[in-house]
């Protein structure tokens, strides 16, 4: 991937949401909503502060996260969708011990 995110941003892949219910049925991709967790691929350096330094990011290379419905800006690169977004555009990073999260 040739995307480097600037500053405070982050490049996010979505993860695709599970097509079945828990009581087994099969959801059609056209109403299916989008899937607000997603993989960090890449961060940018941190955040500029007013004092001129730099707060590194909280969120790495590899964490599965959660962020809203409509957060982050979509673009194309190699044929893949991906998002870029603000670091406070994430809510949590999901713990991998974790078995699934499910927003409400």
């Amino acid at each position: 991937m040739n995307l480097r995110p600037l500053h405070d941003r982050v490049i996010v892949k979505r993860l695709d949401n599970e097509t079945k219910t828990a009581s087994g049925i099969v959801i059609p991709d056209n109403v299916a909503e989008k899937p607000d967790q997603g993989e960090v691929l890449a961060i940018g350096k941190g955040k500029a502060l007013d004092d001129g330094s730099v707060r590194a990011l909280e969120v790495r290379v590899g964490d599965r996260v959660l962020f809203g419905k409509y957060s982050g800006q979509s673009v194309k690169v190699d044929g893949q969708e991906l998002l870029v977004m603000r670091e406070e555009d994430i809510m949590a990073v999901v713990d991998g011990r974790a078995a699934s999260v499910k927003a409400a």
